[in-house]
């Protein structure tokens, strides 16, 4: 709920801390800023547009195959490194809020979820009590005040060195989740999937070390028995979405076998 998190979020116009009046946020210099009736507030900059955002139909897929249960061993990952937290949690690309949540329910502390599609922070508002939605754009400054953050997720989405950092609080960590080369690897031949560069973890590492220092790194690798329509759902979850070619796609599920065994692949990373 927004209540449990204005005393650390900052107006995008001026970084004034708001203060909530009945359903609205505003800042003493007078912008104010409604909540949705679905839960959300944006905090968008008036010249900031959610074109990159995910779609209700990709929200969708990603929250259908989440529920499911395929990677909660990630989830268990990022709670173990998460530990026992009291103070905020922000979830940087948060979609729905599904990683949040589960870490929130384990760690205790309070929950913003950051993220610029408002398809995904309508479920997000709702999955657990003690998150907030609230829609930005991760490549801007983030509606956060100077060192609110004990803690910042960043599961599968865009990463912001400088902005992580000033949120964070002296002492605070990021946790970051990044596919490996194998990720999804008998799903990108047959289907015709973007990969993953075999270098990703150390360009990730050089472009946020300027602000910030890697001190743990743990693989996560796990099986996963995927019918086809949940082989279609990881295609219409992400980035594939964009990319892929629909019926050259459904041709290429219906030669699969069900269930499809497949690698999940990825790496949890702590930054502090």
């Amino acid at each position: 709920m927004l209540q449990d998190i204005e005393r650390y979020l900052a107006c995008p116009h001026c970084a004034q801390q708001l203060a909530l009046d009945g359903r609205t946020l505003r800042c003493a210099a007078g912008h104010s800023f409604d909540q949705a009736k679905q839960g959300y507030v944006s905090l968008l900059a008036g010249d900031a547009h959610t074109g990159t955002g995910d779609t209700a139909d990709m929200v969708a897929a990603r929250s259908d195959f989440l529920a499911a249960g395929h990677y909660l061993p990630i989830v268990d990952a990022l709670a173990a490194a998460a530990g026992q937290s009291e103070g905020l949690v922000a979830d940087l690309g948060a979609g729905t809020g599904y990683y949040l949540a589960h870490v929130l329910r384990r760690t205790g502390g309070v929950g913003a979820a950051l993220d610029i599609s408002k398809y995904a922070l309508r479920r997000a508002a709702k999955a657990h009590p003690s998150i907030g939605a609230v829609v930005c754009d991760a490549w801007r400054p983030l509606p956060l005040r100077d060192g609110s953050a004990d803690l910042v997720l960043n599961v599968f989405a865009p990463r912001n060195g400088p902005e992580i950092r000033r949120v964070l609080r002296p002492g605070g960590r990021l946790l970051l989740v990044s596919p490996t080369s194998r990720h999804l690897r008998e799903l990108v031949g047959a289907l015709g999937l973007l990969s993953v560069d075999e270098d990703k973890e150390r360009r990730i590492d050089e472009k946020l070390s300027p602000w910030l220092t890697r001190t743990d790194r743990v693989e996560v690798e796990f099986r996963l028995s995927l019918s086809r329509a949940d082989a279609a759902a990881v295609v219409a979850m992400g980035p594939n979405a964009w990319h892929t070619d629909s019926g050259k796609l459904a041709a290429a599920l219906a030669v699969l076998p069900e269930p499809v065994e497949v690698t999940g692949s990825v790496q949890v990373t702590t930054y502090h």
